[in-house]
C-alpha cells in the first residue's frame, strides 16, 4: 500500500500544491535539516541529529506502513518543472486498528515553511484519505493532541475543522505539559 499512496493538497494564490507520500531513505538529508530547528525539536518526541538517526526514523515509518497501523507522510511542495520539491512537513495517522472508532493525527512543519498554511492543507488531505480508507473498517473520529502552550498547533486544528474537545492532563515524559484534545468526526468531513 505505501508505495501507491500519494495525496495532494491544492495550490493557493501564495503557495504551490503539496504532495504527501510515504517517507523514503532518500529523504534523510532533508529530514536532518528540518530537525536542526529548535522549535521543531521542542514539539517532537523523536531525536534526529544525524543521518544514521534519520535512516532509523524513516525505517520506523516504513514499518508502520507495513504493519498497517501508522501511516507517515513526507509533505513536499510540488514544483511544476521538477515534480516533487522541497520537504515542508511531516504528517502521520497513527493508532489505526480495524474496528476501533478513533485514530490520532500528528504533524510538524519545517521552519522555512511555517506561516504558509502547509499544515492545514496537508492535514485536510490526510483527514479525507483516512476517513475514505478506514471509515468502512469503523473509523469515525480523528484525534489531534497538542500541548496547551503550542498555539500554532491549536490554530492548525481549528483551520482544519478539528474542534476543541477538552483539556488533557500532562502525562510525562511523552506529554510533559497539559494539553488540548481536538477531534474531527467522519460525518463532519
Amino acid at each position: 500500500m505505501s508505495d501507491t499512496v500519494v495525496l495532494r493538497a491544492g495550490a493557493t494564490p501564495c503557495a504551490p500544491s503539496l504532495v504527501l507520500r510515504p517517507w523514503r531513505v532518500d529523504d534523510v538529508s532533508a529530514l536532518v535539516s528540518a530537525y536542526r530547528d529548535p522549535v521543531l525539536r521542542r514539539w517532537t518526541s523523536s531525536a534526529v541529529e544525524s543521518e544514521a538517526d534519520a535512516v532509523r526514523w524513516v525505517r520506523v515509518q516504513r514499518r508502520g506502513w507495513a504493519a498497517g497501523n501508522r501511516f507517515s507522510f513526507a509533505v513536499l511542495e510540488e514544483q511544476p518543472d521538477a515534480g516533487q520539491g522541497q520537504l515542508v512537513a511531516n504528517l502521520v495517522l497513527k493508532e489505526v486498528t480495524p474496528g476501533k472508532p478513533a485514530a490520532e493525527v500528528g504533524y510538524w512543519t519545517a521552519a522555512h515553511a511555517r506561516g504558509r498554511s502547509v499544515a492545514p492543507r496537508a492535514l485536510d488531505a490526510l483527514t479525507t484519505w483516512a476517513f475514505n480508507t478506514f471509515g468502512a473498517g469503523g473509523l469515525k473520529r480523528l484525534d489531534l493532541l497538542h500541548q496547551v502552550d503550542n498555539s500554532a498547533s491549536c490554530r492548525v486544528a481549528h483551520k482544519s475543522g478539528y474542534a476543541f474537545d477538552r483539556f488533557l492532563p500532562a502525562t510525562p515524559p511523552a506529554f510533559p505539559l497539559d494539553g488540548h484534545l481536538h477531534t474531527r468526526h467522519r460525518d463532519a468531513s
